[in-house]
């Protein structure tokens, strides 16, 4: 995506939390929770874990979450994050020559899949009595990210005596010799592995939620956001393009989990 636009989101991102929390006076008590269909009993779940799959502008991924309630309304969090990462410039191509030949994108160099483990905070906007049984939260996160890039092998057509035969070689990706006529295809995911090279950095992320379950120790949400990995050095994904060292998504995270005292 358009990293001038992406900016330009998070700080209308942030503008609104900022506004959102200066508007929210609620009290620090525990928002109903209701037994056997009565309203007059509260009760306060503590301890929560969730689960999410998380679509983002430019990849996907899962997260794990353990939550402390503070008060009532507010949430420690403790997120632990995968996620890949692609270029914005990736364009999947197939060789046409060959029928069953594999989808490859033409000029990537490098894999970027990223770990994150971020600590921060959620906190309740409206409760569900207040939003017809939907609880919008606010979540900010702020923790490292481990930047591991897998280098891109892929079939190479080697020619023979026979003008109609190819022999094929598995080889790491080499923008020098390797071409669009050349290329026959990906090779297997994880060939490349151990050549891995890893980048430490750090990142933040600034999110609200919708939790819409029926029982009150389910856990059914929909959050959607904005998350930012930063590292020191430039990653290289893609050959003869520009690369980054500073990755700026929107995400939408699909969660289910249980709360429990």
């Amino acid at each position: 995506m358009n990293f001038r636009k992406a900016i330009l989101a998070f700080l209308f991102f942030g503008t609104f939390a900022s506004f959102s929390f200066s508007q929210d006076n609620k009290p620090t008590s525990p928002p109903p929770q209701q037994i056997g269909g009565t309203d007059d009993v509260q009760l306060l779940y503590r301890n929560e874990f969730v689960a999410g799959v998380i679509v983002h502008s430019n990849g996907f991924g899962f997260n794990y979450r353990r939550g402390w309630h503070v008060t009532g309304y507010k949430k420690r969090i403790l997120e632990i994050e995968g996620v890949n990462i692609k270029h914005g410039k990736e364009i999947k191509t197939q060789n046409p020559l060959f029928e069953n030949s594999k989808g490859y994108v033409y000029g990537k160099l490098n894999v970027l899949n990223v770990l994150r483990v971020g600590y921060g905070y959620q906190k309740i906007l409206y409760g569900k009595e207040q939003r017809r049984g939907v609880e919008i939260r606010m979540l900010t996160m702020l923790g490292g990210s481990l930047g591991l890039a897998k280098p891109v092998y892929l079939e190479i057509l080697q020619p023979t005596s026979d003008p109609q035969i190819y022999n094929i070689s598995t080889e790491r990706y080499d923008p020098k010799i390797h071409f669009i006529d050349n290329i026959y295809g990906r090779a297997p995911y994880f060939r490349g592995f151990n050549e891995s090279k890893l980048y430490p950095g750090g990142y933040a992320k600034l999110g609200l939620s919708f939790e819409y379950a029926d029982l009150d120790d389910d856990i059914k949400c929909i959050e959607t956001g904005i998350s930012a990995d930063v590292f020191p050095k430039v990653i290289p994904i893609m050959a003869n393009t520009t690369n980054s060292q500073v990755f700026v998504n929107l995400y939408i995270n699909f969660i289910w989990g249980k709360k429990w005292f």
